[in-house]
């Protein structure tokens, strides 16, 4: 069925638009039947490489036969039994693997949940009850999730939170330190040290830190378009943190896992120590799983009972998330995303110096962001631009997301499985699809 401009419309489409809210956005309107590593195939057979993997959530590619294979196992033999009800192994075993890897001091917790979004809200509950507290910073550009909660510690105004609010009270956004978008229009080199005076200033005319229950952040910012923050930001914040008793909740639901080229972000800063990390996304190699651990007297510090449903930590979901953490620890998984990284920057920071448009290309690890605007002087966003690169690299068998809060940033989150041929495939595709749109202009 073709439309009045001559676009074909496909059955699947035709589905969405009949029978899906509205509420959903699709970025790629095509209906994928098969993938394996770094590959998908659409119904008509059509081959793509992805370069969004479910947004980080497939750090060890699709279908990894490991992970299928302990699916299958595991489905044959139990599917679900809450852990609100009886033990299962899995559940036991998972928690005490993320216990003995996430770079916390001291005995740990683990809670299991099924989404990001469940693991903040945890972290927060579990937080407010060990402090006595209730207040929450957040920071400007973060994201966090979807549920109520999570939704107001998450920043972006459009398309998440509009005609929702009133949202949660107690919660205190901060800027974020972003040495591209200077938001104290100074020094970037003095974005950390103006972040965090505002912070402790904040103190006294915002929200007083004895009643803070916890700030949580995110080690380098995701959907506010891959922001890598300041060297000396973190460190420093975790020393306010731990000078006025509020705890240090940090975000790896997108970073954890190999990502940015070590097994966690905060992996770059020994000492760190944070208080509860949050794990996420990848964990289930795309079964919903996601985890907060953190220091034992804080995690058991809300009543028993009161955290967990009825799904978190299912024993499907767990037996994928346990290969996964061998997975990306056998195969390396945090080195070859420092290669691919490395490549990627490579070719685009070349391409950037040819087009004033790109602005910037940044990132850590296999977190690259590339941003478009429609001028270097005024760097107004421009998001028509990053929806041709979408498009004209989905004609040409490659996958790509979106990210930035004005949703003019091209991410790559490719799975860390990729083969050289295929990284060098797509690489060259999101090179022609950038030359062709930055060649057209608006």
């Amino acid at each position: 069925m073709a439309t009045q401009d001559g676009s074909v419309v496909t059955p699947q489409q035709r589905q969405f638009e009949q029978f899906v809210s509205k509420a959903i956005r699709v970025q790629h309107p095509i209906c994928m039947v098969k993938a394996r590593g770094a590959r998908m195939w659409d119904e008509s057979g059509r081959e793509y490489l992805d370069f969004a993997g479910s947004i980080s959530s497939l750090n060890v590619g699709h279908c990894h036969p490991r992970v299928v294979r302990a699916v299958q196992e595991q489905a044959e033999r139990l599917i679900h039994t809450t852990i609100n009800v009886t033990y299962h192994q899995g559940f036991l075993d998972l928690a005490e693997n993320l216990c003995r890897m996430v770079p916390i001091s001291g005995d740990k917790r683990a809670m299991l949940t099924n989404s990001g979004s469940e693991a903040v809200e945890a972290a927060v509950k579990a937080a407010r009850q060990f402090t006595g507290r209730s207040g929450v910073i957040t920071f400007t550009g973060g994201y966090h999730g979807k549920t109520f909660l999570a939704l107001g510690m998450t920043s972006q105004t459009h398309p998440y939170k509009s005609g929702l609010e009133p949202f949660p009270p107690e919660i205190h956004p901060f800027p974020y330190p972003d040495p591209d978008h200077c938001p104290f229009c100074k020094d970037p080199s003095t974005c950390s040290h103006d972040a965090l005076t505002l912070l402790e200033q904040g103190f006294s005319n915002v929200v007083p830190s004895e009643r803070v229950a916890a700030v949580v952040v995110e080690p380098v910012q995701g959907e506010g378009g891959i922001i890598v923050p300041p060297a000396d930001f973190l460190p420093r914040l975790r020393e306010i943190c731990r000078s006025r008793g509020i705890l240090f909740i940090v975000d790896e639901i997108q970073t954890g896992l190999g990502r940015v080229g070590k097994m966690f972000a905060i992996d770059y800063y020994p000492g760190l120590d944070p208080d509860i990390v949050l794990i996420g996304k990848s964990l289930g190699a795309g079964l919903p799983i996601s985890a907060a651990v953190g220091r034992a007297a804080i995690m058991d510090a809300p009543e028993s009972g009161s955290i967990g449903s009825t799904f978190s930590g299912n024993p499907v979901a767990a037996a994928a998330a346990l290969q996964v953490l061998q997975i990306v620890d056998e195969e390396n998984l945090p080195e070859r995303a420092m290669e691919i990284g490395a490549i990627c920057m490579e070719r685009l920071s070349r391409l950037a110096t040819q087009h004033p448009r790109i602005s910037s290309v940044r990132g850590l690890g296999a977190m690259i962001g590339i941003e478009l605007v429609r001028d270097r002087k005024s760097r107004e966003p421009w998001k028509e631009g990053v929806q041709h690169v979408l498009a004209k690299a989905q004609s040409r068998g490659l996958i790509l997301p979106i990210a930035g809060i004005w949703e003019n940033v091209v991410r790559l989150l490719m799975p860390l499985v990729i083969t050289p041929e295929e990284l060098d495939r797509g690489l060259a595709i999101l090179e022609e699809a950038l030359v062709e749109t930055l060649s057209e202009g608006d």
